[in-house]
């Protein structure tokens, strides 16, 4: 598929989905929506991990492109958030492989939400979450709502909304609403870094641990010891935990195959 708003690229089993507007940092529009939403199934059947970045260096997404006044007091927002966010949302969370998000400067309003919807969100010191909904009459959408009570509690989730703060990406990694804040100087480096770990691992077993966690939230502790023996059931009879065994007793390095 020929991309206008993102770039897309499969190497070494790693997919990077680049949102590509620097002009109007990265903002969301429907043709970004359903580019993204496309190339992240594509990426989930080519690749064994996938990687959402920005370019342009000062902003990762700043949320929805509200375009000129006319056009913003016009929005259907239910149907654009109906239609053009939940597809690309649920893309996200059913990929069948991890996904990251490499968080490269300012993530605002939904794009800030885009973000936290990846397994993993690595972010530089430098980037900040803005929860900017209400600055202009609005509730957190594109999953925020959501993914913030869980990520960091319901007392930072309910004044990160109200308030509309800066979040430094430190302050986020300490609240534990991402993994880890890293240093601006050799980003990309590290993220590709922590991409391919998860390339070349236990792809069957990544899947089924997405299950278990995100599994764990509605479920009893009985029901929850049902998921992981049902789960775990089906990792062993992977070539990959055969692998593991193999390579853990030779003492050396596991060779898997992602299935």
């Amino acid at each position: 598929m020929h991309y206008e708003t993102i770039t897309y690229e499969v190497s070494d089993n790693i997919c990077v989905v680049t949102l590509n507007r620097p002009d109007v940092m990265n903002a969301l529009d429907t043709q970004m929506r359903a580019e993204i939403t496309q190339a992240v199934r594509q990426g989930g059947k080519e690749a064994r991990v996938v990687v959402l970045t920005g370019a342009g260096g000062r902003a990762f997404c700043s949320g929805q492109d509200l375009g000129d006044r006319a056009n913003a007091a016009n929005l259907d927002l239910e149907r654009v958030l109906r239609d053009e966010y939940e597809p690309m949302l649920k893309a996200i969370y059913e990929c069948p492989v991890p996904t990251i998000c490499a968080v490269n400067g300012a993530a605002a309003g939904a794009g800030a939400n885009l973000a936290l919807a990846a397994d993993v969100v690595i972010a530089t010191e430098s980037a900040a979450f803005i929860q900017a909904f209400t600055r202009i009459g609005l509730i957190p959408d594109a999953g925020g709502s959501y993914y913030l009570p869980r990520q960091m509690g319901m007392a930072k989730a309910m004044g990160a909304a109200l308030f509309a703060d800066k979040i430094s990406a430190r302050q986020a990694d300490d609240w534990g609403m991402i993994y880890e804040a890293v240093a601006d100087d050799g980003f990309e480096t590290h993220w590709r870094k922590r991409a391919a770990h998860l390339a070349n691992g236990p792809t069957a077993a990544y899947n089924a641990l997405k299950q278990a966690i995100r599994g764990s939230f509605d479920n009893t502790l009985d029901e929850q010891l049902a998921l992981e023996a049902q789960l775990q059931g089906k990792c062993g009879q992977t070539r990959d935990f055969k692998e593991g065994v193999v390579a853990f007793l030779e003492k050396r390095p596991a060779n898997y195959e992602g299935r």
